[in-house]
């Protein structure tokens, strides 16, 4: 059993000898479309009347939830195991998640017959555990927040000889979810803006690769002010990691930035916003009753940040992808109470 200890990492993330830095290319996403091409459908890009009247603008939802998992990540899983080195296939996986990544891996194990270990910290998000489980992962409950979790599968990736898929430092992870924004060009080659929720920022990146690079676009990152890591790293220069990662919605939950996206995205990106969780929240019951669309927190603050943009971007097309539909059932019933309440 092949058995790696870590190298010097850029950022506050444990790195190994087979983790490759360096951004992925156009053309590592076109190859990635071909790898993915008869293992996931294409997803649809809707047109949404209520947030077009909101805004004066053709808003058009990129529906990533209607993938196999729920959520977009699974197209970088797919694309990652596909070319797994083989001194990993019995050893198999481990990485940590809130869920959406450790289902893109577990689903991507299966397809491949590759085991896979998930670390998720001691709340997650039951419905998450779950499909994971059902998909053959194990999941292993660590610490109170995923990078306590992290910390952990990095140590057994160390220690058993696991290969590590980081969430964000992986360029096949990228690619992977990348061929979403060449599905946008193709239906919709005028866009004007893309509203792209940020964790890790893998998903910013991969528009970012891609509407940003084939169209006059404006790829805009949104991120919550109570889990701004990444937005502060990009803002001010630097990879440190950031002492608040409170926001409920936890597929943007972080407290460290990721070296390859943070970077890629310092370059691409036109802008980067925070909005508050209670904006999210309120977004997320709009988005229920009027699109009837049950979209995760992440999703929500793509949304949030373009109507916090709405007079610069009244008259433009945009899109915003719906990320994932992985919403815990308690959590969703609380959000749809308070938005009633709001209202």
């Amino acid at each position: 059993m092949p058995t790696y200890d870590p190298v010097e990492s850029p950022d506050a993330t444990t790195v190994f000898p087979y983790h490759d830095l360096t951004p992925p290319t156009l053309e590592d996403v076109y190859r990635a479309r071909q790898v993915l091409s008869d293992r996931l459908p294409r997803t649809p890009l809707v047109r949404s009347d209520p947030l077009s009247e909101a805004f004066d603008a053709d808003v058009y939802l990129k529906r990533e939830d209607t993938l196999p998992t729920g959520a977009f990540k699974v197209r970088g899983g797919l694309n990652l195991v596909s070319s797994l080195d083989e001194a990993f296939r019995d050893t198999g996986l481990i990485a940590a998640s809130t869920g959406n990544h450790g289902q893109s891996l577990a689903y991507a194990g299966a397809a491949f017959d590759v085991p896979v270990v998930i670390a998720v910290p001691e709340d997650a998000n039951p419905s998450k555990v779950s499909a994971m489980e059902r998909l053959g992962a194990r999941v292993e409950h660590r610490g109170d927040d995923v990078d306590d979790a992290r910390e952990w599968a990095e140590r057994q990736a160390a220690t058993e000889g696991y290969r590590y898929v980081h969430s964000a430092n992986e360029p096949d992870l990228v690619a992977g979810v990348a061929t979403a924004g060449l599905e946008v060009v193709e239906d919709l080659p005028d866009v004007d803006y893309v509203f792209s929720p940020v964790g890790g920022g893998s998903g910013a990146s991969g528009y970012c690769l891609t509407v940003g690079e084939l169209t006059d676009a404006a790829v805009i990152g949104v991120q919550s002010e109570r889990s701004p890591a990444a937005q502060r790293a990009w803002s001010e220069g630097h990879l440190d990691p950031h002492d608040r990662n409170e926001t409920f919605a936890e597929g943007i939950s972080t407290g460290v930035p990721f070296a390859l996206t943070v970077e890629f995205l310092r370059d691409r990106l036109e802008d980067f916003l925070l909005v508050s969780d209670d904006a999210i929240g309120r977004e997320m019951g709009r988005m229920a009753a009027e699109e009837h669309l049950v979209a995760e927190g992440a999703s929500a603050a793509a949304v949030v940040g373009a109507r916090t943009m709405r007079e610069a971007i009244a008259g433009s097309t945009v899109v915003i992808p719906i990320t994932g539909r992985n919403v815990d059932a308690e959590k969703l019933a609380r959000v749809l109470e308070a938005s009633r309440g709001a209202n």
